[in-house]
């Protein structure tokens, strides 16, 4: 079920037009969802700057204890908007910034999840979905690979389920999902699992959150500062081949692509 999510605290102004990602707040836990359902929460340059600018507002709040990423829509996030994408840069800066935030971020599902959607997901300390969410590393399927999000994934999860999703491009199911390490808990009520957790972490002190999430993180920091420049530049390469530019117009114009035996 998707959460009700209010645009802005009591007495404050209704969120302006073009707004894509709403903020709502209870107990020190800020809610940041994803708000453009016409699109399936794609990676726009919009959304992903507006996400940015929300997670550096929760950064600076002392107020803000944790954060929950969450979605409005079925989906959290069908991954790069292939009509308009995001730069490459800013969406790893973006999951930097998540892996970086001196607060732990919880992404709650309830819905689809789909290639640079995994990617935040991987960003995020935990992520709990829904037992009916599905997930897909679609990138193969258009004739590219999941370069840039293998940042924050590969370090998580398991080297043989990795391989199998990345390599078919299947969808598979929140039990699988948590199998690879992909998410941490799949439950028939997602906000039910959710609540306990958020008390657990409002029961923490910010300095044990900030250091304790240092700890957690050096690996797929390391990760980022190693390999981000390649990476980046492998995806821009691999974007501009024929078969990408195949892949993109079958998936756009909803056949199979011309490689598809």
């Amino acid at each position: 079920m998707t959460p009700n999510i209010p645009s802005a605290r009591p007495g404050e102004a209704p969120r302006p037009p073009g707004t894509l990602v709403t903020t709502a707040h209870d107990r020190g836990v800020t809610t940041l969802a994803l708000d453009s359902p016409a699109n399936r929460n794609a990676l726009s340059p919009p959304l992903v700057a507006q996400l940015s600018d929300a997670l550096t507002a929760c950064g600076a709040d002392p107020a803000v204890r944790a954060v929950v990423l969450t979605h409005t829509g079925t989906t959290f996030s069908s991954g790069a908007d292939l009509k308009a994408p995001a730069n490459p840069y800013t969406f790893v800066g973006l999951m930097r910034q998540i892996v970086a935030l001196p607060k732990p971020v919880v992404a709650r599902v309830d819905g689809h999840v789909r290639a640079g959607g995994l990617g935040l997901l991987g960003a995020c300390d935990l992520a709990l979905a829904g037992r009916t969410s599905d997930f897909a590393f679609t990138e193969v399927r258009i004739g590219v690979a999941p370069a840039v999000i293998s940042l924050p994934l590969l370090p998580r999860m398991a080297p043989r389920a990795a391989a199998r999703h990345v390599l078919t491009g299947e969808r598979f199911d929140a039990a699988r999902a948590v199998e690879s390490g992909l998410i941490t808990e799949a439950a028939d009520d997602v906000d039910a699992a959710l609540a306990p957790v958020l008390d657990a972490l409002r029961a923490a002190s910010p300095q044990g959150l900030a250091e304790s999430k240092r700890l957690l993180t050096v690996e797929v920091l390391d990760a980022f500062d190693r390999y981000a420049e390649d990476l980046v530049q492998r995806s821009a390469t691999l974007f501009m081949t024929a078969e990408a530019r195949e892949g993109i117009a079958a998936f756009l114009e909803r056949r199979d692509a011309a490689w598809v035996l």
